[in-house]
């Protein structure tokens, strides 16, 4: 059990970190963009304002692939999966909280999946926020 807690604790401590410089790096990228949107009164539907949402739809979308390929090579390093293809299909069912049952992972490690889950619905939520936070800051809704 400490094996698995540790493993955990390192791995929200990287992922909340990853996330955090994500996150900071696409807030400086959306107030460039929205300094330019309010100097060019950019419309939210014009192909600078989809530009935008879609830039931060897929910078948020790879943080957490970033965070979920992270496990599942952590998965693969503890021998807990077997390969890498369900490695990331457990890791990413995990993340997303939707669950995949514990028939790929090693009974040894089922702690540390558990704790993947509350990780991923954590920053699934703090992505969230941000995404909604700089729409409205931009003014798209």
């Amino acid at each position: 059990m400490i094996a698995e807690l540790t493993a955990a604790t390192v791995m929200v401590l990287a992922t909340v970190f990853i996330h955090a410089i994500g996150l900071v790096l696409l807030a400086k990228l959306t107030r460039y963009e929205a300094a330019e949107e309010m100097r060019k009164k950019i419309k939210p539907l014009s192909a600078a304002g989809v530009s935008l949402t879609m830039t931060i739809v897929l910078g948020l979308f790879a943080l957490h692939a970033a965070e979920i390929w992270l496990y599942a090579a952590l998965y693969l390093e503890l021998g807990a999966i077997d390969t890498l293809r369900h490695a990331v299909y457990f890791s990413t069912q995990t993340y997303a909280a939707i669950g995949f049952g514990d028939e790929l992972l090693d009974a040894n490690w089922h702690l540390l999946a558990a704790i993947e889950g509350i990780n991923g619905v954590i920053l699934l939520g703090w992505s969230t926020a941000f995404f909604v936070t700089t729409m409205r800051r931009v003014g798209h809704f």
